[in-house]
């Protein structure tokens, strides 16, 4: 089995930037680099970005490519950073798939660029789920991990929540 993990980039909160002169978010490079030296990351990870887009102008083709290169990619043990808003989407997509790999899925609700972000920890939470959990389909938020299948994101109190049925 490789220990490695492979880190799949799609954007998210997780990298936007803020331009103060035009007052509005937008991307420009993935702070994934910088967040795993910050972590003191010790963990063999391959950094792949993907796409950096928000995940509410995601589309079904930007679903199937995260799908095929988890199936395509030679690690067993993937994390996939992504907007919150649709990342339930994206774990349905994937289990769709059958991949028979750990995959998590794991964002943040303020931009890492702003200092106060969760996205650190999210990260972090994210590695360590994707270490120890069978193959399977996960989202990690806030300390929390959740099947796949039964996540979503509560919009009005900006929290994920195992969703019923």
């Amino acid at each position: 089995m490789n220990p490695t993990i492979r880190i799949l980039v799609t954007g998210g909160t997780f990298d936007k930037e803020y331009d103060e002169l035009g007052g509005r978010l937008f991307f420009k490079d993935t702070h994934l680099p910088e967040m795993l030296r910050l972590a003191r990351c010790r963990i063999p990870v391959e950094l792949e970005t993907l796409m950096m887009i928000d995940s509410l102008d995601m589309t079904e083709a930007d679903r199937a490519r995260v799908v095929e290169r988890c199936r395509a990619s030679p690690e067993d043990r993937l994390v996939v950073t992504h907007g919150t808003d649709t990342m339930a989407e994206t774990a349905r997509a994937l289990l769709a798939a059958g991949l028979g790999k750990t995959v998590v899925l794991t964002g943040a609700m303020v931009p890492y660029a702003f200092g106060s972000s969760d996205g650190l920890f999210n990260l972090g939470s994210a590695l360590s789920f994707a270490q120890v959990l069978p193959p399977g389909i996960y989202v990690a938020m806030n300390g929390r991990i959740f099947a796949g299948e039964k996540v979503r994101k509560d919009r009005q109190r900006g929290v994920f929540e195992e969703r019923e049925g």
